[in-house]
């Protein structure tokens, strides 16, 4: 299945894609796609759903964040390994973990704000692995029966704020705005082996990043065992598993940074595409 939630900002109704591409209103099923949904139970309550009785969606004019109730937004840092070599870093032998704050979740399609005095904004396309059952010390055979799917994230980071202003790289990384999700969350039972995913990244129809999850340093049934050793995962919690080569910092001969009026594309196999328009700081866009 492929969930979302439709509507203006904060008046979201929770959706299905059918096999058609039509967006069907859940609404009269639950009450939001939140952490019940995206239990075994009640993902398997919506498979026997007879799809073709859901009403259609009107208005489809924008796409929310796939789910509610995300607790955690788990990032791991340098995971392709030549993504690493063009940030001029050690490939790391263990995943780096760091969190990007809640406050920056958006729609899949909202403005992406820059912060005041920006200059560095920068893109990573990245694999969202989305929790659907609790997992503290899973064991890496038994992780991927605690996901409940997988979604398009956009990892927005601000290069000076991470790297150069001192402290963790997290200042640099929850910014309002920085952590675009969807257009959908696909269910686990859908996306067969995490692992073989194409993923790809354009800036004004540019194409900039182009890669694979299978050159990840660390799977996805890894990550979610090893951060469970760290912390309780949680239904609805994400984990965003890293980025490919072509940020723009990484860029040669210069690096390359977003400015107002830029268009980014985000995409990965089988889990839809973003579109952000880049917009300087303005409160009104939030």
């Amino acid at each position: 299945m492929k969930l979302l939630r439709v509507g203006a900002k904060g008046q979201e109704c929770p959706a299905l894609l059918d096999s058609q591409g039509v967006v069907r209103s859940l609404a009269n099923i639950v009450r939001d796609i939140d952490a019940s949904v995206l239990s075994q139970e009640g993902l398997a309550s919506l498979r026997k759903l007879n799809v073709a009785d859901l009403p259609v969606v009107a208005d489809v004019s924008r796409i929310g964040t796939p789910w509610v109730g995300c607790g955690k937004f788990i990032c791991i840092g340098l995971n392709y390994a030549d993504h690493a070599r063009e940030a001029g870093m050690p490939i790391p032998t263990e995943p780096i973990l760091f969190t990007k704050a809640i406050s920056a979740i958006t729609g899949p399609n909202d403005p992406l704000v820059m912060p005041q005095g920006s200059v560095k904004t920068d893109w990573e396309v990245e694999l969202g692995v989305v929790i659907g059952t609790r997992a503290r010390y899973v064991g890496q055979a038994q992780a991927l029966e605690h996901v409940a799917g997988y979604c398009v994230v956009n990892d927005v980071s601000e290069r000076e704020y991470q790297l150069e202003r001192g402290g963790t790289w997290d200042k640099g990384k929850g910014c309002d705005t920085f952590g675009p999700i969807g257009p959908w969350l696909v269910t686990a039972d859908e996306v067969p082996d995490p692992q073989k995913l194409k993923l790809q990244l354009a800036v004004n129809g540019v194409l900039l990043q182009n890669g694979s999850t299978e050159t990840m340093v660390f799977g996805v049934a890894e990550l979610v065992s090893y951060v469970s050793r760290f912390m309780t995962l949680e239904p609805g919690d994400i984990i965003s598993t890293g980025t490919p080569p072509g940020v723009g910092m990484g860029l040669k001969p210069l690096p390359q940074f977003l400015k107002a009026g830029d268009e980014v594309r985000v995409s990965i196999e089988g889990l839809g595409e973003q579109c952000q328009r880049v917009y300087a700081w303005d409160a009104a866009l939030l």
